[in-house]
């Protein structure tokens, strides 16, 4: 009995069309790399590429300015610069009159180039509150954005932007915090941290300068009382010796007075 089934001849032919030639290879076209991340304003470099040995024609398509660097049969370097806003780059090649393209996306950002950390007021009561605010200026992409408040290395809270829209904006987080004693002992900071891996990027990351916080125990009723009644008593001394030395002074003055008188009247007496 022969070994080929009813099966084999069918998928025989079905090979024969799928793949008409042995050593032919379907016409392809390839961008490397396969996702773009820049800073606002900065240049990349992308290399268009197919396996079609020799190609009519291919290039790139795109809005910013760009620039060959380098040229060959099946592939071509080129340089794209001022990239200002997020774009699409179409490389596209040509063989035996059927033209495949491969796009792109390009993903523009702002990276958080000054993070400033505000704490409010400095110095705080044991038990009263105060403010804790972080602000980084004009950054994007927002959503990719995460603003860490920092005690020492201790994390008191994360903000992310979920809504925010693609434009540079100002990143903004703020925690109310009540004052403990060891507050004091470690200063604060904000991290601000953009994480650019899904678009292809990496993680950017920048920290406030550290504030200090001064924490005061809150005085007790007693002491209060003590301190009030000991600055009653030196402000009545002072007071009472303000007026003992004014009287005792017109007294003296009085009779110093009297006595002049008296010398005075008995020298005008006629003498024997």
């Amino acid at each position: 009995m022969s070994s080929f089934s009813c099966w084999d001849l069918p998928m025989a032919l079905l090979a024969l069309l799928c793949c008409p030639g042995s050593g032919e290879e379907a016409f392809e076209v390839h961008m490397w790399p396969e996702q773009l991340v820049v800073e606002s304003r900065g240049s990349l470099e992308v290399n268009c590429s197919t396996n079609c040995a020799w190609p009519e024609a291919g290039g790139l398509e795109t809005n910013p300015v760009k620039t060959l660097l380098g040229n060959h049969t099946q592939w071509k370097h080129f340089l794209i610069s001022n990239i200002s806003q997020d774009t699409v780059i179409y490389c596209y090649f040509t063989c035996s009159g059927k033209q495949q393209f491969k796009e792109v996306n390009v993903s523009v950002y702002h990276p958080p180039k000054q993070v400033t950390l505000t704490l409010q007021p400095l110095r705080v009561v044991t038990g009263k509150s105060f403010t804790i605010e972080c602000k980084v200026p004009a950054v994007a992409p927002l959503k990719s954005l995460t603003l860490t408040l920092l005690h020492g290395r201790k994390m008191l809270y994360n903000q992310t932007f979920e809504k925010a829209t693609p434009d540079p904006q100002e990143a903004i987080a703020t925690l109310n915090v009540t004052a403990h004693k060891e507050d004091g002992q470690h200063n604060f900071s904000c991290q601000a941290e953009l994480d650019l891996r899904s678009r292809g990027g990496g993680i950017l990351r920048r920290t406030s300068e550290p504030q200090a916080l001064q924490v005061f125990e809150p005085m007790q009723d007693n002491q209060m009382f003590i301190i009030i009644t000991v600055m009653s008593v030196l402000l009545f001394l002072f007071v009472m010796s303000v007026l003992l030395c004014f009287i005792f002074g017109q007294q003296w003055c009085q009779k110093r007075i009297g006595t002049y008188e008296v010398l005075a009247a008995w020298r005008r007496q006629p003498r024997a």
